[in-house]
């Protein structure tokens, strides 16, 4: 069973509910449409309804009981601008706010800190800056975590790898890198892997010498420190940490033996050109990025996305707000 299948399952009574901000995007309504049609979460698209209407007769769909909900007539946006103020404590007006909550990933942040939504998925037309941002401000990172981070999920038929940061943070210090090692393969735990981590590197296990080998070794043992039960092992190499044969002779006595499925790139732009040569190369599906380390769920589309991808993406998103 796929993992979609399989956490559509899991979601099914509970019936977690998702917002959609950008509803007036065919890829995300047609997802929407397909969810709510599924029954196994309610999905909420914010937009203008007459807009949203036209976009589905001009496609063919039919809305049925899908629900919208357009900020500009909300019947409690006054309520919300109130708490909006008083979670920002101090940074932001009441005439603020008013002018802040018509931004549909404000608004959709705020009914997911409300407890409107369990979740919302956002990005499909968005960048990753205008999704992250409201949910930095007022959904928040959880205790323990300093940072977000973003992971992809990587499906191509029964295999499942993690990838991460491949959204978020562009320069990662010995800390930082130490702590998505740890916050991924929670995330990868989550979703019923069994998580060994691969620190990536241009070198194996001292192979080159560099300032930057030396950071991913140095996170490697801080990640460690923080998690002794996590299977981790790095400086690697992604043929060393991917590939059997390879992995015996460039690391034989490492506890990854060319079978990691969580790999923790040194940097944004690698891990960014990674899973997208993954992609379009390897023919992976690419889910997210997932958003790591908040409060409640809230998960980032690329602007390439397919209908397929936001419906996966919404899928994860409402079985992180369960589980």
């Amino acid at each position: 069973m796929s993992l979609i299948e399989n956490l559509k399952k899991q979601i099914r009574d509970k019936k977690p509910t998702i917002v959609f901000p950008e509803g007036n995007d065919r890829r995300v309504l047609r997802a929407a449409i397909r969810l709510n049609e599924d029954g196994d979460l309610k999905p909420i698209v914010l937009g203008n309804r007459e807009e949203i209407k036209e976009l589905a007769k001009s496609e063919n769909m039919e809305l049925m009981d899908l629900e919208i909900i357009d900020p500009e007539d909300y019947i409690r946006f006054e309520a919300m601008v109130h708490a909006f103020v008083a979670r920002r404590a101090g940074k932001a007006t009441i005439e603020d706010a008013r002018e802040i909550l018509k931004n549909p990933n404000y608004f959709g942040t705020m009914l997911t800190y409300l407890n409107k939504a369990d979740g919302m998925v956002s990005g499909a037309v968005h960048t990753t800056g205008d999704t992250v941002r409201p949910a930095l401000q007022i959904i928040k990172t959880r205790e323990g975590v300093s940072r977000v981070s973003g992971a992809m999920i990587m499906l191509k038929e029964d295999e499942m790898l993690l990838m991460a940061d491949c959204a978020i943070n562009p320069d990662l210090d010995e800390d930082s890198l130490s702590e998505l090692a740890v916050v991924s393969e929670e995330t990868a735990r989550q979703f019923g892997m069994e998580p060994k981590v691969a620190m990536l590197s241009f070198s194996t296990k001292g192979s080159a010498r560099h300032e930057r080998v030396d950071v991913v070794r140095n996170a490697t043992k801080k990640a460690m420190a923080m998690n002794p039960h996590m299977v981790i092992d790095g400086e690697m190499q992604f043929d060393a940490a991917y590939v059997q044969s390879v992995g015996a002779q460039k690391a034989p006595d490492s506890p990854i033996k060319g079978d990691a499925n969580v790999f923790v790139f040194p940097s944004l732009e690698a891990a960014n050109i990674g899973y997208k040569i993954g992609q379009r190369l390897g023919g992976y599906e690419a889910v997210g990025p997932i958003l790591q380390g908040l409060n409640k769920p809230v998960n980032d589309l690329s602007r390439g996305t397919s209908e397929d991808e936001v419906y996966a993406l919404a899928i994860i998103t409402a079985a992180q707000a369960i589980l």
